[in-house]
């Protein structure tokens, strides 16, 4: 930049000592003039007589630029990067210190026997003195009686034997065995209609009493009933299977009064499961 200042103010001072060149001839042909110094910004074409230095600006430029580039960028680029520190990192132990142990502290002196002191003397406890005691008085021996003699035999059942036993059967062996107690049977178990077991006849039907309050409700329906046929034909024992509240009741009630012929198994009464339905209709 100073170079190019220096340029700026050569061709200044050039241009001045042309001008002060044409002022002095100018004198010798008229009156002196005022002369001032005008620093203006002419832009445009040069001036023919500046032509040959126009060069001078792109040069100083180009001079300027590869300085500062020589300065400033080279030495970024040619500068190496620094070298890293680096650490060692040592572990080592070190071991304590080793101190020598204490002395043992001296043995106690052994303590001196203790005298055992006299165990005391008991004096002999004197012997008691015969206490007088009443002669006892032995009882007379006992004399066992006669065993006892069975009595005379009871007169026995009329129908009864010499050599019979207790609970014995009239008329039966003398010395022969007592014939084991018979158990009741086992309770019979009802046996559910189907198969071989055939459906009883009804011998008795009883209808069923409508309901009042179910029919004001226009209540209706068939009611099934499952119910347990006795050996004799009655029925003793109904559950409802599928039923309506308000004639479930009724239903029972006529089912009950029902008879039925009694169902063989193997030529013998037994009682059966059977179902039935009832039906109300209004």
């Amino acid at each position: 930049m100073g170079v190019l200042l220096a340029e700026i103010r050569r061709e200044r001072m050039l241009a001045g000592s042309g001008r002060q060149a044409s002022h002095a001839q100018d004198r010798h042909l008229g009156p002196e003039l005022d002369l001032r110094i005008e620093t203006r910004v002419v832009s445009g074409r040069p001036p023919s007589g500046s032509r040959t230095k126009s060069w001078l600006w792109p040069a100083s430029l180009l001079i300027h630029a590869g300085l500062l580039v020589a300065v400033v960028v080279v030495p970024l680029l040619m500068s190496e990067p620094l070298p890293v520190p680096t650490r060692e990192a040592r572990a080592f132990f070190v071991g304590p210190a080793m101190v020598a142990p204490p002395p043992p502290p001296p043995a106690a002196p052994p303590a001196a026997a203790r005298p055992s002191a006299p165990r005391p003397t008991v004096p002999p406890s004197p012997s008691p003195a015969a206490a007088f005691t009443a002669p006892i008085d032995v009882p007379d021996p006992v004399v066992l009686a006669d065993p006892l003699e069975p009595g005379p035999a009871g007169d026995g059942a009329p129908a009864g034997e010499p050599g019979g036993v207790a609970g014995g059967v009239a008329g039966g062996i003398v010395g022969g065995v007592l014939a084991a107690r018979t158990e009741p049977p086992p309770p019979v178990v009802p046996v559910r209609v189907g198969g071989e077991i055939k459906e009883p006849k009804k011998l008795k039907h009883v209808s069923p009493v409508y309901p009042e309050i179910a029919a004001r409700a226009k209540v209706h329906g068939s009611i099934v009933l499952e119910c347990i046929v006795s050996r004799q034909g009655h029925v003793t024992e109904v559950k409802v299977v599928r039923g309506i509240p308000l004639l479930n009741e009724a239903a029972i009630d006529a089912v009950k009064q029902w008879a039925y012929t009694p169902t063989l198994k193997d030529g013998v009464p037994v009682p059966v499961i059977l179902t039935v339905t009832v039906h109300f209709d209004l």
